[in-house]
């Protein structure tokens, strides 16, 4: 993993950093864009509160950095998401989910004015997903392009292999790791608590392969605002993990960056 103070002008794939004549000579090579969007909340007691949408756009530029040329473009991050669940703790900043689908529907149908045939919406927070997805869905509708949201599903069930506790889904073993790895300043581990749920059902067990989506406000079910271990957390667990999610989405940019748009519709659909 490159260090997170790496001279970012040198990243040519930063939608932002570019000027209209060089993003219209790359659109001429490439037509693939990632989106990150996540959220500004309660991160428990000793994480900072843009975890999520730190992440994303991390994540986000190591897999760019990773991918063969043409690299796709990396869009502006989106900051803010879906997360009135959090909101009984300070710090917590939330949209609607009305908001965000409509936000990220003019962004996804501009993006198909300027030429972008793919989009990759990553989501750095979990509540996010059934709202980018509808907006997903409308903009395939729409502008008739490849669109697709991950929030996770390409890495998640390698990195609960590594993973110790269960349920461990908010600020917890894994986010903490994630978090030593890259920014080790930004994690106060003397005033980190572990809170691990345990519900009635097994079905609603967050990281169980037969858990069905349900939700809750989070003072509910932890006082801190964490649900997990982070006592757990390592820095080699956390390299691991950004080595696992930026394998996978390598992989999959890959096999879709060079299809035809009708080669992908006719898989998918």
């Amino acid at each position: 993993m490159q260090n997170i103070n790496t001279n970012e002008r040198a990243l040519d794939f930063l939608w932002e950093h570019l000027s209209w004549p060089e993003i219209e000579e790359r659109l001429k090579v490439v037509d693939m864009a990632i989106l990150p969007c996540g959220a500004i909340e309660q991160h428990g007691p000793h994480l900072p509160v843009d975890i999520d949408y730190f992440d994303a756009r991390h994540l986000a530029i190591e897999v760019a950095r990773a991918c063969s040329d043409p690299k796709p473009f990396v869009l502006p991050p989106i900051p803010f998401g879906v997360s009135y669940h959090h909101q009984d703790f300070k710090g917590t900043i939330s949209v609607t989910n009305e908001a965000l689908s409509r936000f990220v529907y003019d962004l996804g149908m501009s993006l198909a004015h300027n030429g972008i045939r793919k989009l990759l919406i990553l989501n750095g927070h979990g509540d996010n997903a059934p709202t980018l997805n509808f907006a997903a869905q409308m903009i395939n509708r729409d502008a008739h392009i490849f669109v697709c949201v991950d929030t996770g599903e390409t890495s998640d069930e390698d990195l609960y292999k590594l993973a110790e506790t269960p349920n461990d889904i908010h600020a917890g073993e894994i986010e903490t790791s994630t978090t030593l790895a890259v920014r080790p300043h930004m994690v106060r581990m003397d005033r980190a608590v572990d809170e691990i749920p345990k519900f009635g059902s097994s079905y609603l067990d967050f990281t169980s392969a037969h858990g069905l989506p349900w939700y809750v406000r989070t003072h509910k079910i932890s006082k801190s605002g964490v649900i997990g271990a982070p006592s757990r957390a390592n820095v080699k667990k956390g390299r691991q993990m950004w080595d696992i999610m930026v394998e996978h989405l390598v992989k999959f940019i890959e096999d879709i960056k060079s299809s035809k748009l009708e080669d992908l519709h006719q898989r998918r659909y």
